[in-house]
């Protein structure tokens, strides 16, 4: 069986032909399996623990990120929360100061409240090692960062990590694994929103966690079951359908993203292009270094939170929504959408000003991305002549 990761979105190696030959890895759609007799279980006893379908995407995520588990949560931010359970009362992490809101969110109202102390630094450029305390357990990181598409040296960080005894923990879901392997390069776990690139056509919610280290494995396990919140065996099949074409849309989305992330810095109106591909991006080394493209994601500001706004409200083909890594270019208004929860000064310090605007590149014909955003900026330009 071929080892490229093209080919491992579509084939794992130990697939069979038990499933009467489906070529299509069937939807078990079932909450629960009868056993053959007392004491013995066909392997699937309940589809909290396991479902068949849930199983499978498990392995092919796993496989594409070279770990030895995978597990398939509910959404992003469930994988997130039942990482946490890992940590208890008194324990301290070290975050990355620009991370997703929704993350954010969840460790300052959440995680705070349950005993556990965070301090926020620029993981990017930040030296680390000064802020570990006796009570330091892990560090987390976004890379790239979003919004603001920081990149943190993974394998260097890993160095600090495993020096101190803690563990690496990394958010790859801006890169997806076709793009960037973070165990490979000393993560303990990463984590996915595979709502995002995973699955690729917006249809669906889904979080992952990976992890090549047998114990944390148990532990997941453990809380998994515990927890409960697992990922349903249609949702499971709707992603393992969206797998098969990752690598084909991550290629196409970056191709367009380059295309896009050049014509903004065209544009008189367009203060800052930031994107990891551009070699002018601080990051652009070390992204050669550690990951095998650049992404479909790119974050610009423009001169006004006016100018902004009518971004927003002109666009037709390219839409306005909250979300990212499907078929479809998407733009959206982090101020309002997904760092809304930030509180403002944080937001601000982080450089997520009312000017800045967050896209997600799709798979279009660049030609008309490139149409409408001449069109919108043109429109715009006029309006404000008058």
């Amino acid at each position: 069986m071929a080892k490229e990761i093209g080919t491992r979105c579509i084939h794992l190696e130990e697939e069979g032909s038990n499933h009467y030959g489906a070529i299509s890895f069937p939807i078990y759609q079932t909450a629960t399996f009868a056993h053959p007799g007392v004491g013995q279980s066909t392997g699937y006893d309940y589809s909290r623990v396991q479902n068949p379908t849930r199983e499978q995407l498990e392995k092919v995520v796993a496989s594409l990120e070279n770990g030895i588990d995978a597990l398939a949560l509910s959404s992003g931010m469930a994988a997130i929360t039942l990482m946490m359970e890992l940590f208890s009362p008194g324990d301290h992490l070290i975050v990355d100061a620009d991370l997703y809101g929704g993350s954010v969110r969840l460790f300052e109202q959440i995680s705070k409240k349950n005993g556990i102390s965070f301090t926020s630094i620029d993981c990017c450029c930040e030296e680390i090692e000064g802020h570990i305390r006796e009570n330091t357990k892990a560090i987390y990181i976004e890379t790239p960062t979003n919004p603001m598409m920081h990149v943190t040296d993974i394998a260097k960080t890993a160095e600090i990590a495993k020096r101190h005894g803690l563990l690496l923990l990394v958010d790859n879901t801006f890169l997806s694994p076709y793009f960037q392997n973070p165990l490979e390069l000393g993560a303990n776990l990463v984590i996915h929103s595979g709502t995002k690139f995973l699955g690729g056509h917006n249809d669906a919610l889904a979080g992952f966690l990976v992890t090549n280290r047998k114990e944390l494995s148990e532990r997941l396990r453990f809380l998994y079951k515990t927890t409960g919140a697992v990922l349903s065996p249609f949702d499971s099949w709707l992603i393992l359908r969206g797998i098969k074409t990752l690598g084909v849309r991550m290629e196409r989305a970056q191709e367009n993203a380059m295309a896009i992330a050049e014509w903004l810095k065209g544009q008189k109106m367009v203060t800052d292009v930031i994107y990891p591909g551009l070699a002018e991006h601080p990051g652009y080394e070390v992204m050669k270094r550690q990951a095998r493209g650049f992404g479909a994601m790119l974050t610009f500001r423009v001169e006004s939170r006016e100018f902004a706004l009518a971004i927003l409200e002109k666009v037709k083909l390219i839409q306005y929504a909250e979300s990212l890594g499907g078929v479809e270019t998407l733009i959206t208004y982090p101020t309002t959408q997904t760092h809304a929860d930030v509180p403002k000064e944080l937001r601000e310090k982080n450089g997520i000003t009312e000017s800045t605007l967050r896209m997600s590149v799709g798979i279009e014909d660049v030609k008309d991305l490139l149409d409408e955003l001449e069109r919108v900026f043109e429109d715009i330009k006029k309006e404000m002549k008058h």
